[in-house]
């Protein structure tokens, strides 16, 4: 492909990027296509023969119309929303260069930049001068790297020999369902995965642990490893590290937490507390690509003794490791040999608004959740269900059944959220994740909310059609 090839797509690709802008601009949410009708409705057929560039813009277009719009202040749905340019920049900037972060050889400075984010996320955990870290592919994997370090930690033969003890794991009931996959993987089994109770609002009963360990060892099993949460997926509550880290010191158990939703408080002083005690663990993950924005997908683990990133994923392969030190060839740290570059967009946000713009941006969401609580707190019709320093805030509306109320909203092109359950009980889960959004995008969430039921009266309330049915 020539240069003035590389060109022309270019100015296509700034082409759609108008596009699409203008369309998040007059219609937030995307026109809904029923998945049975996708194929029929869209050309996204593969032919034998190319298509000729017209047609092929036209096609792109339809497809960016047509797609679930993120960004955009009606979006509340996922643990993620809104873009950062910076790091859209730094992204973009990664696919042009296309190094695979496996050895200096080939990343160069990419390498470098990898490492200071890991440097310093460390420093601000409270990790010493043996710690370190790599870029997974999500917070599934950043848990599951845990795992089979704490694995491979108090059954060293296993690299060697697979699994002959019988080990534990311990996890909060409203932990991420990762935890019940990774132990499968793992080769530990699902069978020997423990949930712990939670507390009234959501976070990890400490005294429930400590009992559930104390019974397993008096039946033989051994401990081996527990998952703490810094932001649980439905109420983003935050598990007491600092009471369960008692526990796993006494009992010589690997502390993990999963910060993929909420870990990045580390970058707030108002917030840091949420995750006192991180500094005790042995392992921790955050997202980027959730609370600072940055695309998808930008995951950090990080571990406190750095050897055992390199005990769990180091492999000679002469082929490979050709030049430089460990400390520069990641791929002896990583899970995955190939991996692309995921950390140069979250350097060029860094660099760009410095560790105080980070602090910002976490800032501002928890904010944002503070105005969506104090609207539904002054308003009778609605009912909370969530908790202060967090930024999922779930409630229901005028007992209106939230499953039904959030497909309506979705089909309607109203706005996207989602509904999660607790404790017996299911509501509607906002999100206000996405920094570019002000108080009054949030306000205007529940305008459109309020409009929506007042023109569809047909919405039933929980259990109206149980009473109907009677």
């Amino acid at each position: 492909m020539s240069m003035s090839d590389i060109q022309s797509d270019l100015s296509l690709f700034n082409e759609l990027v108008e596009v699409l802008l203008n369309e998040e601009q007059k219609h937030p949410v995307a026109e809904r296509i029923e998945a049975k009708k996708l194929y029929d409705v869209m050309d996204l057929s593969l032919n034998n023969e190319p298509m000729v560039d017209d047609a092929f813009k036209n096609t792109l277009k339809d497809v960016l119309v047509a797609t679930p719009k993120t960004a955009t202040n009606l979006f509340f749905n996922q643990l993620f929303g809104g873009r950062q340019g910076k790091a859209i920049l730094g992204d973009l900037l990664a696919v042009m260069l296309n190094n695979s972060m496996y050895t200096y050889k080939v990343a160069g400075p990419q390498v470098g930049i990898e490492q200071e984010i890991i440097r310093k996320s460390c420093d601000l955990v409270g990790y010493g001068p043996q710690s370190n870290g790599t870029f997974p592919t999500g917070g599934s994997m950043s848990n599951y790297m845990a795992l089979v370090m704490a694995r491979d930690a108090k059954d060293p033969n296993c690299r060697l020999d697979g699994m002959t003890k019988p080990l534990i794991v311990y996890t909060s009931k409203l932990s991420h369902y990762s935890n019940s996959k990774n132990t499968s993987f793992a080769g530990i089994g699902r069978n020997n995965i423990r949930y712990i109770e939670a507390d009234s609002k959501g976070r990890m009963n400490p005294e429930k642990l400590e009992e559930q360990i104390k019974e397993d060892l008096h039946d033989g099993f051994i401990p081996t490893y527990v998952n703490a949460t810094a932001g649980t997926t439905v109420l983003g509550a935050f598990d007491p590290i600092d009471k369960i880290a008692d526990i796993t010191e006494k009992y010589n158990i690997w502390l993990h937490v999963d910060g993929a939703y909420s870990g990045s408080v580390i970058f707030s002083k108002k917030y840091k507390h949420l995750v006192n005690g991180i500094e005790r663990s042995n392992s921790f993950s955050y997202n980027a690509h959730k609370m600072l924005g940055t695309p998808l997908t930008c995951s950090v683990i990080l571990v406190n003794n750095k050897r055992h990133l390199h005990e769990s994923f180091s492999n000679k392969a002469d082929y490979l490791y050709q030049t430089d030190g460990d400390d520069f060839n990641l791929g002896k740290t990583s899970f995955q040999c190939g991996r692309r570059n995921d950390a140069l967009k979250f350097w060029t946000l860094w660099k760009s608004v410095g560790t105080i713009g980070l602090e910002s941006i976490v800032d501002h969401q928890f904010d944002l959740a503070d105005v969506a609580r104090e609207y539904i707190k002054s308003n009778d019709d609605y009912t909370l269900y969530s908790f202060d320093e967090s930024i999922s805030v779930c409630f229901n509306y005028k007992n209106i059944d939230p499953k039904k109320l959030c497909t309506a909203l979705y089909k309607a092109q109203e706005t996207v959220v989602g509904f999660g359950s607790f404790n017996g009980t299911t509501f509607i889960r906002f999100v206000t994740i996405n920094a570019n959004n002000s108080p009054e995008d949030i306000i205007n969430f529940f305008d459109v909310l309020e409009k929506f039921v007042a023109e569809n009266p047909s919405l039933k309330k929980i259990g109206e059609e149980v009473e109907e049915g009677v």
